[in-house]
């Protein structure tokens, strides 16, 4: 009878998860299948999603210097990737970005004042930024990173603003300025 209850539950949640009972094999077969690789993009991309990235991460890290407040955080990285090279998807716009990463910094920071840092906190405050940023619909993946960013370092709530709003926003704006500026495409496709 346990094994029953077992396989109906492990059912009911393949059948939400994934509109169906999965399999092992099917799961193999799956590591199996032959998809096409999506084109590179043109050189032309690369090279403006290069220079962006070259740009936005020098402002940050001199600003930084000259201020002596860090506006750098190690998912910004990942961030200069969206804004430069993807910059029309969702991921890229300024609500995305400024709310994503104020956000993950958020639960990152509230997890470790109530848990402390350790293995089920951290695991808490990604999975808790993840659903509010998809509540919000302010969904940016680099973001994912900054709770465990912030268990990792311990930092102060002023965390939130130095380097996590500042930084975004620094981000954010040297975008908004190459993009319509100097390469000629339209950012964003939309602020709020």
């Amino acid at each position: 009878m346990g094994s029953k209850t077992r396989v109906y539950n492990s059912s009911i949640i393949a059948k939400i998860c994934y509109g169906g009972p999965v399999s092992f094999s099917g799961v193999v077969k799956r590591l199996y299948e032959s998809r096409a690789c999506p084109p590179r993009p043109p050189l032309r991309q690369i090279a403006v999603a290069f220079c962006g990235a070259f740009i936005a991460i020098s402002i940050a890290a001199s600003a930084t210097e000259v201020t002596h407040f860090p506006l750098i955080l190690g998912s910004f990285g990942a961030t200069c990737l969206i804004l430069f090279g993807f910059p029309d998807t969702a991921f890229a716009q300024p609500r995305n970005v400024i709310g994503g990463h104020f956000l993950a910094s958020l639960c990152g920071l509230f997890f470790l004042a109530l848990f402390g840092a350790n293995w089920w906190s951290m695991g808490l405050a990604v999975a808790t930024s993840i659903a509010l940023m998809q509540v919000t619909q302010t969904a940016h993946p680099p973001a994912g990173s900054n709770p465990v960013i912030v268990m990792l370092s311990a930092p102060a709530w002023s965390f939130l603003f130095i380097p996590t709003l500042a930084g975004a926003c620094v981000l954010v704006a040297v975008a908004f300025l190459y993009n319509n500026m100097l390469v000629g495409r339209s950012y964003p496709k939309y602020w709020l």
